[in-house]
C-alpha cells in the first residue's frame, strides 16, 4: 500500500504502455502521423484517452462536446469505443488542423458521426447553449488555450447534463504548476483554473496523474441530497 503517487520513469512508461494500451488502428496511425508534426506536443496522451473512453464506456456516453480538437485523435478514439449511436461535437478554430482531423474520421469510418464547428470557443460553446436541437452533453473535453480555460469550463459546465463528465487536459503542465520559480502566463492560467475548480462545490472533481494531468469534473444535481 501507499499514500503518495508512483512516479514514472521511462521503464515503467513502457510497461504501462505495454500491459495496459489498447489503442485502435485508426487512433494509433493518426498518432504516428501527429508525431512528425512541429506540434506534435498538443496531442493527448493514448493512456490518458483511453482512460476517457473508458469513462465513457461507463457512463453510456451518447453525446460528446470537445473544446480544441487538434488533429482529431480523441473524438476519433472515443467516436470507435462508442459505437454509432453516439456523436460529438467537435470545436476547432484552426481550418488546417479541422481538415486533417475530417480527413482522419473519414477515413477510420466515423465522419458522419462528428459535427466540426470552426469557430472560436467562446463563440461557439455560446451557439451550443441556445441551440435547442442537440440537448444536454454527457461528457465535454477540454484541450485548448489556457487563458481561456475558466471560460471554456464554464461553458462546458452549462452544455453538461447533472451527473454528466467534464474532462481538463494539461492540468499538470509538466510539473510547472508547482514549481514556484515558473511565472509564464500560461502556468499561471493553469494554476487559476486548477484553484478555481478545487473550490466549485457545482462539481465533484479529482486531478488525476496521467499523461500531462487531467482534472475529471463531475457535474452535481441541485436537487440530490
Amino acid at each position: 500500500m501507499s499514500q503518495s503517487t508512483l512516479q514514472l520513469d521511462a521503464t515503467l512508461a513502457h510497461y504501462l504502455h505495454e500491459r495496459s494500451l489498447r489503442e485502435p488502428g485508426p487512433c494509433r496511425r493518426l498518432r504516428a502521423a501527429a508525431n512528425e508534426r512541429d506540434d506534435a506536443h498538443l496531442l493527448s496522451s493514448p493512456e490518458q484517452v483511453q482512460l476517457l473512453a473508458l469513462l465513457a464506456r461507463l457512463m453510456r456516453v451518447r453525446r460528446v462536446v470537445e473544446v480544441g480538437t487538434y488533429v482529431g485523435y480523441t473524438p476519433l478514439w472515443l467516436s470507435l469505443a462508442l459505437g454509432p449511436g453516439a456523436r460529438a461535437t467537435c470545436i476547432e478554430q484552426d481550418r488546417a488542423l479541422a481538415q486533417v482531423a475530417r480527413q482522419a474520421w473519414d477515413e477510420a469510418g466515423v465522419g458522419e458521426r462528428i459535427e466540426l464547428v470552426c469557430e472560436p470557443a467562446d463563440r461557439a460553446l455560446g451557439d451550443l447553449r441556445h441551440d435547442g436541437r442537440i440537448g444536454p452533453f454527457d461528457l465535454a473535453y477540454i484541450d485548448a488555450d489556457k487563458a481561456g480555460q475558466i471560460d471554456h469550463y464554464e461553458g462546458c459546465l452549462d452544455l453538461v447534463r447533472p451527473g454528466g463528465l467534464i474532462a481538463v487536459d494539461n492540468t499538470l503542465w509538466q510539473g510547472r504548476v508547482a514549481d514556484p520559480d515558473d511565472t509564464s502566463a500560461t502556468t499561471a492560467a493553469i494554476r487559476r483554473f486548477n484553484a478555481y475548480v478545487h473550490g466549485d462545490e457545482r462539481v465533484a472533481l479529482s486531478l488525476v496523474p496521467i499523461g500531462d494531468g487531467v482534472t475529471l469534473l463531475q457535474k452535481l444535481d441541485p436537487d440530490d441530497p
